[in-house]
């Protein structure tokens, strides 16, 4: 599946090798440009370097889960299904107790409350947040826990490398201070380099410092306010639309905020969110999301 998203999303391909080329190079030069000249004498050296690398581990964990898992596509249907009389069957799914499925016109399936169709990956995705080309997939009900652990690795792997590299920026004006001018024009092809490489890595961090925090942010406002981006822009149309005497807008039962969070990351140890652990999917309202409703079509 994630060979024929990336035969049908060249952008998210390119994206998937930006993001591992910009993790390698940032560890590159942490690793060789910061910590080594800067604390090679000192036990801060180990201590930061193994910090920074299991942030990294640990954001490229979560990176690979939120690409290779399924975000909750609904499944296909083994035969055919008969939808010529589409009112009648659409009113014998609310007396089962369906109320709010739907039928994709696309996937030719039915599909469970708050699915969406996606047109990258050609199939309906259940609470479909959107689709993301930095993991190449959808973010959806099954992998949205794995995606927000990826924003949140990354800010923090974008702080820790800007706080570094200020402070070994800050070291080497101290040092150079302290030698004299043969010293210091003898190294000035390899403190070009470095600067460079600071520069580079601080304008890195800081872009993909703020693009992540600010989805981030969006992400847990889409938690707790139970309702993602699609179901946003779609209730801000249903209410902005002309003579719309009978808006059909969206609504949920109210559920408090860590019963929202939990739906997302799992109901055990708030600890346990801050890792890529598999957590059961959430169930909703009792149905089961099978390829159709409990019903004989």
């Amino acid at each position: 599946m994630a060979a024929f998203r990336c035969r049908r999303d060249p952008c998210g391909f390119i994206c998937l090798i930006l993001t591992y080329f910009s993790v390698f190079y940032a560890d590159y030069v942490v690793i060789q440009y910061v910590l080594i000249p800067a604390y090679s004498e000192s036990v801060w050296c180990t201590l930061h370097g193994s910090v920074f690398n299991i942030i990294l581990l640990l954001l490229l964990a979560c990176h690979s889960k939120a690409v290779f898992s399924d975000p909750g596509m609904v499944p296909l249907p083994e035969t055919a299904i008969d939808f010529s009389d589409l009112r009648s069957q659409s009113s014998r799914l609310n007396d089962r107790g369906c109320e709010g499925w739907t039928v994709c016109s696309r996937c030719e399936t039915y599909r469970p409350p708050r699915a969406h169709h996606c047109r990258v990956c050609q199939r309906c995705i259940r609470r479909m947040d959107h689709h993301c080309p930095w993991i190449n997939n959808c973010v959806g009900e099954l992998n949205q826990k794995y995606f927000i652990q990826f924003l949140f690795y990354t800010g923090m792997a974008s702080l820790y490398s800007m706080a570094l590299v200020v402070s070994a920026w800050v070291w080497r004006i101290r040092s150079e201070r302290e030698r004299d001018g043969d010293e210091e024009e003898e190294e000035a092809p390899s403190k070009h380099l470095i600067v460079a490489h600071y520069i580079i890595l601080l304008v890195e961090s800081i872009l993909f410092g703020v693009f992540v925090l600010v989805i981030f942010y969006d992400q847990l406002v889409s938690i707790i306010t139970d309702e993602t981006p699609i179901e946003q822009m779609r209730n801000r149309l249903m209410k902005d639309k002309p003579n719309n005497t009978h808006p059909t807008h969206i609504t949920h039962t109210r559920k408090p905020k860590i019963a929202l969070l939990r739906e997302v990351f799992g109901r055990g140890s708030i600890i346990c969110w801050l890792f890529p652990l598999h957590s059961s999917p959430p169930s909703v309202g009792g149905i089961s999301y099978s390829a159709l409703p409990d019903y004989n079509v």
